[in-house]
């Protein structure tokens, strides 16, 4: 029986059919190369890094019962995000390329945590706090532009909205998995923090996410099935005369007008976070509600995220069509959810008079509902938002140069708009006041996108000329 087995084992190797370790490794070369292999990788380690800081992020200050800390430390990680997007990691990208730029940015993630994780152990550890959340700002903006690039350049007119709705389930993934254990972790919880052990998981996944950043590829890389413009050798050289180039080129895109009528838009993505995050969840819910809660926003996320690109990738409709849906499933859905939540600030207004903070749990029923409801719409609307700028992003131009500066525009001007929401709530202004600034920015920035939305045509393009090929 042996002897048969191993002239079984020969005759497999002597089969001229039977794939070579050659033939395996041309084939798994070729599958990395693919782009839509590097936009769902891209989106995993998108999972493990920014995935799990919103997961801490969304259980109302970051776990920990004291949120001024943790909200000043986001303003100091929004606001280095806001100078380094634009000035460095948006103009860098065609030096540094997508994998360089994910190593430098992902390892800040798991600084940060640890840092939390620090402050929960030791009195005085705000300061490291901030820091570290200073650090992790100049981090996501080399991550958040690599990765927006990659999802909005590696695809075309008919797939961006799958790769943005995929970006968006698997991203989302991850805060929802990591807020479901924190759920479970601190389920029976009194002291308003969340366990060691919560904060030791995300530093492991964080970690494991950025060395997953060693298996992106460039467009130069990309099999035959990418179409878009790819990044020559001869412009990635680090020279004077690239260097003014790049200068002059990042100029011109930066302050084309139609990319200045999407910076509104670009400003108030983060904008609503401060406020939902802190003052409805944080505020309203206990511990492990908020955990709870946490998890359904980014569910709503996931959902959100897959309706508006399946929206944008109707191809009964041309570009400018689908970009005139995108922007009126915004504004109708928009002005419907801030009027819930006018309502809801009514309400929770009336609680904080009478001292009832932090108090609801999940399991009294009528009176948690409609709360929950409504943070369930917050995170749909916000995917609904991020997606269609996206979106329009990638609609307007394939050339991975000009879509970098374009995302580190929109990387800078989301957290300079988060840094202001979160300097408001870490002021103490009222709950009501930073409700109606989100309004008002919802509203007012949708009205200003209008003449972009309206000349979007198929194979739009800034009209900049670059040295891709």
């Amino acid at each position: 029986m042996a002897a048969k087995l191993a002239e079984d084992i020969v005759s497999s190797h002597d089969d001229p059919e039977a794939p070579s370790p050659s033939s395996r490794k041309r084939s798994l070369n070729q599958i990395y190369r693919e782009p839509w292999f590097q936009i769902c990788l891209v989106s995993f380690i998108s999972f493990c890094n920014p995935g799990m800081y919103n997961a801490l992020s969304g259980m109302g200050g970051s776990g920990q019962v004291d949120s001024t800390i943790s909200a000043n430390a986001t303003v100091a990680t929004h606001a280095c995000t806001a100078g380094a997007a634009l000035v460095l990691a948006g103009s860098l990208y065609r030096y540094l390329g997508p994998r360089l730029s994910l190593l430098i940015g992902g390892w800040t993630y798991a600084l940060y945590a640890g840092s939390l994780l620090n402050s929960d152990r030791t009195t005085g550890g705000g300061p490291f706090v901030i820091a570290a959340g200073a650090l992790l700002g100049l981090g996501a903006a080399f991550f958040w532009v690599a990765q927006g690039t990659i999802m909005i350049t590696y695809t075309n007119d008919n797939t961006r909205g799958k790769a943005i709705g995929v970006f968006w389930v698997v991203f989302n993934l991850g805060a929802t998995v990591g807020s479901l254990a924190s759920f479970g972790i601190n389920y029976n919880s009194k002291s308003g923090t969340v366990t060691d052990s919560t904060y030791v998981a995300y530093i492991i996944i964080m970690l494991f996410g950025w060395l997953l950043s060693v298996f992106v590829c460039s467009t130069e890389s990309l099999s035959d099935n990418y179409h878009g413009n790819r990044i020559s050798q001869e412009s990635k050289t680090f020279n004077w005369t690239n260097l003014k180039s790049t200068l002059i080129e990042t100029l011109r895109i930066v302050f084309n007008w139609k990319n200045l009528c999407l910076y509104p838009m670009f400003f108030t993505a983060n904008a609503f976070y401060s406020y939902q995050q802190n003052a409805v969840n944080g505020e309203t819910f206990n511990l492990r509600t908020r955990a709870l809660n946490g998890a359904l926003y980014w569910i709503a996320q996931m959902a959100g995220g897959l309706l508006m690109g399946f929206l944008l990738d109707l191809q009964i409709f041309n570009s400018r069509t689908r970009a005139k849906i995108g922007w009126t499933v915004l504004f109708v859905t928009g002005m419907a959810i801030w009027g819930g939540g006018y309502r809801f600030q009514l309400w929770d207004d009336v609680r904080l008079q009478q001292g009832l903070k932090q108090d609801i749990d999940y399991k009294t029923g009528s009176e948690y509902l409609g709360p929950m409801f409504l943070y369930f719409f917050f995170g749909a609307y916000d995917s609904f938002w991020q997606a269609f700028c996206y979106w329009i992003m990638g609609a307007r131009s394939r050339n991975p140069v000009v879509n970098a500066v374009v995302v580190g525009a929109y990387s800078a001007l989301k957290p300079a708009g988060g840094a202001m929401a979160w300097r408001i709530n870490a002021e103490g202004f009222s709950a009501m006041t930073q409700f109606a600034m989100n309004w008002g920015l919802t509203a007012g920035s949708l009205l200003v996108a209008i003449p972009t939305v309206l000349t979007i045509e198929r194979g739009d393009s800034v009209g900049i000329q670059t040295n891709a090929t």
